[in-house]
């Protein structure tokens, strides 16, 4: 594995505070870090009304942009992080979900947080469905140096190889687009048009794939942001109880033809079953959004799952010969 520039290496290294933060979770209370979450998630709203969920300025269409597949005016994608146990048994019920309605949809695993069983790996794949990786511990340190990131990477491209997955998302959206060229992926989806929620809120400002290029030109990948706000987001820290948002959201994309990219957590959806704890909310909400969807814009969607959309975006970039380099100044680390 190469090296990285110093520029970028300074660049992707955890700060202080965050690392602080990081070392002292594992000994705070869930409900007390939901409630000092919510609380500052509050105090982000009011600041942030005029870029989420909408911002009117990640509406530029890519050079020479010749559409959607099958002349379809918006892509819509579905994307799940499971982020413990307690999502692992729940995946097979959104499949179901999703199944119902004719949907498919990916599914990022922890490698070493938990067990993800072969024989679930291996129906939902069979299914139509796609795995990719979630990270590797989920501790929030995968970014702390380049050190312990190309040690971690040479790990997660072995469980890219053993889970025949093309695709990764960092924990909690952390990202250095000029880092991950290290990994052995068709495309990663751990950025977003607009978040100001995230640890590290800058976006990518757009609701379009992009290309990344690898430093000597001789390769990259291409990066998914997701574009719709993430069901923990919604319902979870700022608490909604219905799907208005990302109703509102989905509208004003397939106004302007971009892609709607879903993150949901199936960790965080209760279907009824037990008791409802502080971190869950009724799946039926995610239900209910994806019969909105069908029911209003099947004829209009390029539906595609991840893998399916990074392989038609990479050889609209290779046609168009884009290239936006990951140490770009525009281009988050």
């Amino acid at each position: 594995m190469s090296g990285v520039p110093v520029a970028a290496e300074s660049a992707g290294e955890l700060s202080r505070l965050r690392r602080f933060y990081y070392l002292l979770r594992p000994l705070i209370p869930r409900r007390l870090q939901l409630w000092l979450r919510t609380s500052l998630s509050r105090r982000v709203l009011e600041a942030s009304r005029d870029v989420w969920p909408i911002d009117i300025r990640c509406v530029d269409k890519p050079g020479d942009w010749q559409g959607w597949p099958e002349s379809k005016r918006f892509a819509f994608v579905l994307t799940h992080d499971v982020e413990n146990r307690r999502g692992v048994a729940r995946c097979s019920r959104v499949m179901g979900v999703e199944q119902d309605l004719g949907l498919r949809s990916s599914f990022n695993f922890v490698p070493l947080r938990y067990e993800a069983p072969a024989e679930l790996r291996e129906h939902i794949q069979k299914a139509g469905f796609e795995v990719g990786v979630h990270g590797l511990y989920h501790d929030g340190k995968l970014y702390e140096s380049w050190r312990v990131f190309s040690e971690r990477a040479a790990r997660i491209n072995g469980y890219l190889a053993e889970w025949r997955a093309v695709g990764f998302r960092s924990p909690s959206m952390h990202h250095n687009l000029s880092w991950l060229h290290a990994l052995n992926i068709e495309y990663d989806a751990s950025t977003f048009d607009t978040d100001p929620f995230e640890p590290q809120p800058e976006g990518v400002g757009t609701i379009f794939p992009l290309w990344i290029d690898s430093d000597d030109g001789k390769g990259g990948y291409v990066e998914l942001p997701y574009t719709l706000p993430q069901d923990s987001t919604l319902f979870v820290l700022l608490q909604h109880t219905d799907i208005g948002v990302w109703k509102e959201k989905l509208e004003w994309i397939v106004e302007v033809g971009g892609m709607a990219l879903l993150n949901t957590h199936p960790d965080y959806m209760y279907f009824g079953t037990g008791r409802r704890v502080c971190d869950e909310y009724p799946a039926a909400l995610y239900s209910v959004f994806l019969n909105h969807v069908k029911a209003r814009y099947a004829k209009h969607m390029w539906h595609a799952l991840p893998r399916e959309l990074a392989a038609f975006w990479r050889t609209r970039a290779g046609a168009q010969g884009e290239s936006r380099k990951s140490n770009d100044a525009r281009v988050p680390r």
